[in-house]
């Protein structure tokens, strides 16, 4: 959120542990943050007595403190209560807060499997694309939620996808993208599906799988042609040498980072 702004100088001697993710809070601002920035998390490790006292002992916010502990006895939702903490701490915009109670109205209609995707959806938005992928697998490994459209399944398969060809990893996009593709059947999984083939194979076996199949070789020059659009779009032919260079120095990077 870029209009976050310091508010608020207290900064408390004890953090706020929040165990599932093995995070300390010291600040307003920092628990704000990380509200905001985790709303499919939300759950008793933030709505709690312990986070209460806390608000009023260690940020001496009192009247915060006391308001979060009468939505805790009324039995409030989990979104009042932190969105109550936003709206008190006077660091977002309304129509920041909006946008954020929007959200978790969403999610409060969801089930524990939607929220999941929710989460390596915002993941992969936010560029952390090996994270967003443990997700989704974490998802599929499961047994599945009958009760959830089963296509619901081929769209994490389709978004896994989407988070390996941004790693360049074309060959385990197209795996995805085929289980998307056999689930939905919609025409931007099957063309995804091709272009990571494109992208993957040697060229005489990309030839060898268009050979003989009218959908795919029809397929095949819609993407042709994009591409060449997308080509002069941007000004530049760039040789395949430079992409692979790009992909060596982007995979360097992700070794260096831990991946």
């Amino acid at each position: 959120m870029g209009s976050l702004i310091l508010c608020h100088k207290k900064r408390a001697k004890r953090p706020f542990e929040i165990s599932r993710v093995h995070m300390r809070i010291y600040t307003i601002e920092e628990l704000c943050y990380y509200i905001c920035n985790n709303l499919y998390l939300i759950d008793y490790t933030i709505v709690n007595e312990r986070l209460c006292r806390w608000v009023g002992d260690e940020l001496e916010l009192p009247k915060l403190a006391e308001e979060l502990r009468r939505l805790l006895r009324e039995n409030e939702s989990m979104e009042e209560f932190v969105l109550t903490i936003l709206k008190e701490s006077n660091i977002y915009a309304a129509a920041e807060i909006h946008k954020m109670q929007s959200v978790l109205e969403q999610l409060q209609s969801q089930r524990d499997v939607e929220k999941e995707k929710y989460k390596a959806d915002t993941l992969q938005n936010s560029k952390e694309y090996e994270s967003a992928i443990l997700v989704y697998q974490s998802i599929l490994n499961k047994d599945w939620d009958e009760s959830v459209d089963k296509k619901f399944y081929g769209r994490v398969y389709a978004s896994m996808g989407s988070a390996y060809g941004h790693q360049f990893l074309y060959k385990e996009a197209a795996k995805a993208y085929q289980e998307a593709y056999k689930i939905c059947e919609q025409p931007d999984m099957l063309k995804a599906y091709l272009y990571s083939c494109y992208k993957s194979l040697p060229h005489d076996e990309y030839l060898k799988m268009l050979s003989g199949n009218p959908i795919l070789l029809s397929l095949d020059t819609v993407l042709r042609d994009e591409m060449e659009k997308t080509k002069k779009k941007i000004g530049a032919d760039i040789p395949e040498e430079k992409l692979n260079e790009w992909k060596k120095e982007y995979r360097r990077i992700d070794k260096h980072r831990g991946v």
